[in-house]
């Protein structure tokens, strides 16, 4: 594995995201990604209203889903959603950019705890989601050591 957390993070990041549909049909992109620490954007298009014209909380909730997932998979053990809640602020408009920023609260073991605050581009919060992680089998991205330098 690369030493160096960061680039071990960027590489396990980037692998994930070519290997996401789900966040790419979205429009969702990965803006940052550290270790224990991912923000996305997500831009609200039309299809995305619900009834009230306003965007539908499912896909406020796959942004911030998205950016969990980054954090929790950026030590580069894979990782899952164990479990998560969500509270919703305030309506995300059309047009609006939907900002992700997700961290890392506590990690021990195989489990995980990553608050995630969903924002727009005023910064206005639009939604407060917890997940709790739980590591499985294997990496998200295969290096050998001497791949070290390389990987940044």
């Amino acid at each position: 594995m690369p030493h160096d957390p960061q680039a071990l993070a960027e590489l396990a990041g980037k692998t994930m995201y070519e290997r996401d549909p789900a966040s790419q049909a979205l429009g969702m992109t990965l803006d940052v990604i550290g270790p224990g620490h991912a923000r996305m954007r997500m831009r609200v298009r039309e299809e995305m209203l619900n009834g009230h014209g306003t965007c539908h909380g499912g896909y406020i909730f796959m942004l911030a889903d998205s950016a969990f997932a980054f954090a929790c998979n950026s030590h580069n053990a894979n990782t899952v959603g164990a479990g998560c809640t969500i509270d919703y602020l305030s309506p995300g408009r059309r047009g609006d950019m939907l900002v992700a920023e997700a961290s890392e609260q506590a990690l021990s073991g195989k489990t995980g705890v990553y608050d995630v605050v969903v924002s727009d581009q005023d910064g206005r919060t639009i939604a407060l989601f917890r997940g709790k992680s739980h590591r499985v089998a294997g990496h998200v991205a295969q290096v050998d050591e001497g791949d070290a330098h390389a990987a940044a």
